[in-house]
């Protein structure tokens, strides 16, 4: 007997991140499952008790028409995925030949995923690839499945009101701005429908200044459903998901967990040494700067110029050291051009020229020339 389900009056508002997980993370061992009435996701945990599981089971029977098992992410896909990064946007030889390597070995997934976080200069292509190609994915899975949808993340609605569209999903009659909201929901669902859905294009014409990139989370609305059957409640998939591509992995669940098990934890050793290296050269830096300065300085400030710069070193300013400073500093500061200073100096270069007395020249005398 068939169930005659309510009908909703707009397309679907999915929230393409969390779509995005639970396809990288249906695998043999796991399945997840997309309610076409209301669009929320079943996650089927065989940790949950036999009662419970048995009665998901009939449920999903009888309800064939409603819910539809989300595709199986098959060894032969990943490798599709990471082989297809390598080739379209890694360019250094090496590195193309490195990652060629992990794609080969077991866990190749997790493997691929250690390395391009070690490797920063490859993890913003990653996350850029796998988005596209993971949005592309789930539009043609959603089209071959005649479903009216919507991703959250793409309405340029309030918060408020994609709330009060979600509570307000099979109600014909509402208000005026409600309305003028279904409206804009509707205009966006078809968009996806395009041939440009599938095969996204750059814009013609002259390209965007290059500003500044910002990471922005997607600011997500509560899950409101209102038409659970009460079988499928304990199996509510409503875990919260980033813009973070650690989901392509099946064996971790977010960032911070890839990360925190990168091997030998030699990332955090090296921001370490970059921090300590960057404070140094911040130092030397402002030294430099203060001895750029000094070529309009006269000789007599030279010594407190010197005193001064050797106070902002942090090594204990004693006398012995400071002395040192003065010596080596000396030799390394440009002294002052032109005419001596008047005063000491002046008057003991006198007394030299007078001691030394009136300089002796020999003549100079041409050879006699012989006679013939």
């Amino acid at each position: 007997m068939a169930h005659a389900y309510p009908l909703a009056q707009n397309p679907l508002i999915l929230q393409f991140h969390r779509l995005m997980d639970a396809f990288a993370k249906s695998d043999d061992e796991r399945d997840f499952y997309l309610d076409r009435v209301e669009g929320f996701i079943l996650f089927v945990d065989l940790d949950k008790g036999q009662e419970e599981l048995d009665a998901l089971e009939k449920e999903l029977k009888e309800g064939k028409a409603r819910f539809c098992l989300i595709p199986k992410m098959t060894f032969f896909e990943t490798k599709k995925f990471m082989e297809g990064f390598i080739n379209e946007k890694v360019y250094d030889i090496d590195t193309k030949e490195k990652l060629l390597d992990v794609i080969q070995s077991k866990e190749a997934r997790d493997n691929f995923l250690e390395f391009i976080y070690d490797h920063l200069t490859e993890l913003e292509k990653w996350q850029q690839y796998y988005l596209e190609r993971s949005r592309i994915r789930i539009i043609e899975w959603l089209r071959t499945q005649d479903i009216r949808f919507v991703f959250e993340e793409d309405l340029e609605l309030t918060k408020k009101v994609v709330e009060k569209l979600k509570e307000n999903l099979f109600e014909v009659k509402v208000s005026k701005d409600m309305a003028a909201a279904r409206e804009a929901v509707v205009a966006k669902s078809k968009t996806y429908y395009s041939s440009e859905a599938l095969n996204p294009r750059p814009k013609r014409g002259r390209p965007p200044k290059q500003i500044q990139k910002v990471e922005i989370e997607p600011q997500l609305t509560a899950d409101i459903y209102t038409k659970v059957p009460a079988a499928a409640r304990p199996f509510l998939y409503l875990v919260d998901i980033t813009s973070s591509t650690a989901t392509f992995s099946a064996k971790y669940g977010t960032e911070a967990e890839l990360i925190a098990s990168l091997r030998g934890s030699s990332r955090a050793k090296i921001d370490t040494k970059l921090e300590a290296l960057s404070q140094r050269l911040e130092s030397l830096q402002q030294l430099s700067s203060k001895l750029r300065d000094t070529d309009d300085l006269a000789l007599g400030q030279e010594e407190k110029f010197i005193k001064a710069v050797s106070k902002g070193f942090e090594t204990p300013s004693s006398e012995i050291e400071e002395s040192k400073v003065l010596e080596i500093a000396k030799g390394v500061l440009p002294k002052k051009r032109g005419r001596p200073a008047k005063g000491v100096e002046a008057q003991e270069m006198m007394e030299k020229k007078k001691a030394a007395g009136v300089k002796q020249v020999t003549p100079i005398t041409k050879p006699k020339k012989k006679e013939e």
